[in-house]
């Protein structure tokens, strides 16, 4: 199946009640034709792994293609410039989660970006770098603890960040690094409790959040 006749597909899968929908959750739906994701999924198992076809896919600006091209890409063959590409057009917290997730952070550039791009000014792009942490923390397992420590710094200074889609992707780092492991457990509720103190209306609820999560009868139990 090439492009075209994948958006032909695509456009008839899509209806105005999920466009609605995916507007309700604060998705940019400027370009979508309303498919939901649980579509989306089995749809990107029929066509394949097909690095070139996920490329088209990207260009046509389509959020739905775009999720596809998420997908069906092949790590392995995605490049520091595809990626800094892709991270141009990012308009929509779902693609930016989903395309970090799901296939970025399999490649050989993922903690590179993370600090790159946890710098950045862009909201999306910033947090794409935290998305970065969060996603890593959990698909690494052969990381070492200290690759994790290492972000701390960056949380921590970015913390104050009021913008929601930022301020979401640091407190969801934080949670993430913290379910890693005991060890990084304890230091992540030390960084809370740390970010917690800081005169900033964002840094309070990043740290609430994370400590209510990070410090529950249910995470603690998982530990012991």
């Amino acid at each position: 199946m090439n492009c075209d006749a994948i958006i032909r597909k695509l456009k008839s899968m899509g209806s105005e009640k999920d466009r609605i929908g995916m507007a309700r959750y604060g998705i940019n739906v400027e370009k979508a034709f309303g498919v939901s994701i649980y579509k989306l999924r089995p749809f990107a198992k029929e066509i394949g792994k097909d690095h070139g076809l996920a490329l088209e896919l990207w260009k046509t600006g389509i959020h739905e293609a775009r999720m596809l091209a998420v997908f069906i890409d092949d790590p392995a063959q995605v490049t520091e410039s595809q990626m800094e590409s892709w991270a141009k057009d990012f308009d929509s917290w779902d693609i930016v989660d989903q395309c970090v997730a799901h296939l970025f952070d399999r490649t050989l550039f993922a903690y590179k970006k993370a600090y790159e791009w946890a710098e950045r000014d862009e909201e999306f792009i910033k947090r794409a770098g935290f998305v970065f942490m969060a996603a890593l923390s959990v698909h690494d397992k052969k990381a070492d603890d200290k690759q994790f420590e290492k972000f701390f710094p960056l949380i921590k200074k970015h913390c104050t960040d009021e913008r929601n889609f930022v301020k979401k992707a640091v407190n969801w780092a934080v949670r993430q690094i913290g379910k890693r492991n005991k060890a990084l457990n304890k230091k992540a509720i030390k960084l809370a409790k740390d970010i917690k103190k800081i005169d900033s209306k964002a840094a309070r609820w990043i740290a609430s959040d994370a400590l209510r999560e990070l410090e529950s009868e249910k995470v603690q139990k998982r530990f012991k």
